[in-house]
């Protein structure tokens, strides 16, 4: 009795509940798919999503209200890193299993189609027209309803069919004129370099290229969704040759550029731009480069959150992808409603660097890319910060001086820019390049120099002074004798302002106005003009 008691007391003893798994924090799952997320991103109203449902909600359209009642806005997307690196340490230290892929899109997209219809069914007419504010039609809608601006001198390898003839004409000058209110703005090429339509552009587009015969031109729709699925292949040959017919295919069909351009095939792109192989990277931002072309995807390709993997390959990426990335930004920034988006990504300083490249086509398409990211005065601002000044005026004696130019010209309408370039000596560099520029070169260059002075020297005592240590006027007067016709009303403007400075304020201690520098600094004893 008494040994049966213990006995059966030692096996109560004994009898431990189950461990239950840990569920993993609120933060770590999507408000949409209700799974762990594989790649967090942070949206424009600061919640984070997996990548995959907003791709979804954007392609449907849809705005999901959250359980708070709010509605996030997902024009930007900027990668978590900081939770995806919490989530992968929470599986680690509780044994669950970490998420090695992207959800699947249909999946995805058959629960918000659910969530579709259940709020369809509770909200009125009124609600249900919000949802789409902010969608890809909506948006377009008002960007045809702001006044474009009109752009002149631009150098275009574009067909001719597809330019409206408002906004370009046919010089294959890259002149300008400051952003100044008499003045029209920047005219620039509105192709990448590194985009060609002859088969023989480049080795990888070669006739070697292998195009997947299963692809049905006349079926748009499964031919996005075989190459979606091929683009995912764990097979890396498959991977290969799918992203290399991608590029063949949409290298001159623009039916296709626009057809392919979707949420869905765009995610599986992303991928492929960070693949270790060469020619799965290389293709894969080449591409990208073709979408990018038309218009109608421009928008969608960086609301698509492909624009941090594209800066990635810019810094990081092969030779030939970095040509390739750059020509994608410079393409890309084309569009009004993508300039602030890419600057705030962070793409201003790796554009920066790459000016610096052993690639012509890299810099180049960087340099052009700059020009239009800081035709908008948040990215100017931005930069100045990065050194962007110091950087651009070195490159004045480079073959790159035409564009850099551009940017020059759009930081001198700026007053933080006006005031780096003032800081920087950029008047005494600007008219020494005017000084050594002779008959042969480029007249757009001598244009742009006189350009960006004369946005340096409205309402600025300063350049005033700095003017006269660089002896302006001896410069200037031969503008004015032998510039072009736009050269030449800029070089009388300034001339004249500097000749009422020598008759109404002789005495003036001009060494006050250059700030205080001394006269070493800019090479020498000063002299009249």
């Amino acid at each position: 009795m008494v040994g049966n008691g213990k006995l059966r007391r030692w096996r109560f003893l004994s009898t431990k509940p189950k461990s239950e798994k840990k569920k993993p924090l609120d933060e770590f799952i999507c408000p949409i798919s209700g799974v762990l997320m594989f790649d967090p991103v942070v949206v424009s109203s600061g919640q984070t999503f997996e990548r995959t449902s907003v791709e979804v909600c954007l392609g449907l359209n849809f705005v999901p209200v959250l359980p708070d009642g709010s509605k996030p806005d997902f024009s930007n997307l900027i990668p978590n890193l900081t939770l995806k690196k919490a989530i992968g340490n929470w599986c680690v230290s509780t044994g669950a299993d970490l998420p090695r892929y992207a959800p699947d899109y249909s999946l995805i997209e058959d629960r918000v189609r659910k969530l579709m219809s259940f709020s369809s069914q509770g909200e009125g007419e009124d609600e249900r027209d919000s949802r789409f504010r902010d969608s890809e039609t909506e948006l377009i809608k008002g960007m045809a309803e702001k006044p474009q601006a009109i752009l002149t001198h631009a150098a275009t390898e574009l067909n001719p069919k597809s330019i409206d003839p408002r906004f370009y004409s046919s010089s294959s000058e890259e002149s300008v004129i400051a952003n100044i209110p008499d003045t029209p703005p920047l005219p620039l090429v509105t192709r990448p370099l590194c985009y060609s339509s002859s088969p023989s552009a480049s080795a990888s587009t070669s006739s070697e290229i292998v195009v997947d015969e299963t692809l049905d031109p006349n079926s748009s729709t499964a031919d996005e969704q075989n190459f979606s699925r091929k683009l995912q292949s764990l097979d890396v040959f498959e991977q290969e040759q799918s992203v290399i017919s991608l590029r063949k295919v949409t290298r001159t069909d623009e039916e296709a550029r626009v057809s392919l351009c979707t949420p869905r095939l765009l995610a599986s792109l992303r991928e492929c731009l960070l693949s270790r192989y060469a020619a799965v990277q290389t293709n894969a931002v080449a591409a990208l480069v073709n979408l990018s072309l038309e218009k109608s995807n421009k928008l969608k390709i960086v609301r698509s959150g492909i624009v941090p993997s594209l800066i990635d390959v810019l810094k990081s990426g092969l030779a030939e992808s970095q040509e390739h990335a750059a020509g994608a930004i410079f393409s890309l920034a084309l569009e009004e409603e993508n300039k602030t988006a890419i600057g705030v990504l962070g793409a201003l300083q790796p554009l920066l660097h790459a000016l610096h490249s052993d690639s012509a086509r890299t810099r180049n398409d960087s340099a052009l890319a700059l020009y239009h990211l800081s035709l908008v005065q948040s990215n100017r601002v931005k930069l100045v910060k990065h050194g962007a000044v110091s950087t651009l005026l070195t490159m004045l004696e480079t073959g790159l001086a035409g564009r850099v130019l551009l940017v020059l010209c759009n930081l001198a309408a700026s007053n933080e820019g006006k005031s780096a370039l003032l800081d920087s000596n950029a008047v005494e560099c600007l008219f020494r390049k005017l000084r050594t520029e002779n008959g042969d070169s480029s007249e757009s260059t001598r244009e742009n120099c006189v350009a960006c002075l004369y946005s340096l020297s409205i309402g600025s005592m300063r350049f005033k002074g700095l003017a006269k240590v660089a002896r302006a006027g001896e410069v200037l007067r031969e503008v004015e004798e032998r510039g072009s016709e736009r050269a030449r009303d800029k070089a009388k403007r300034m001339l004249m302002m500097l000749r009422e400075r020598d008759d109404g304020e002789e005495g003036r201690d001009w060494e006050a106005l250059l700030g205080g520098a001394s006269q070493t600094r800019y090479g020498g004893n000063s002299t009249t003009m």
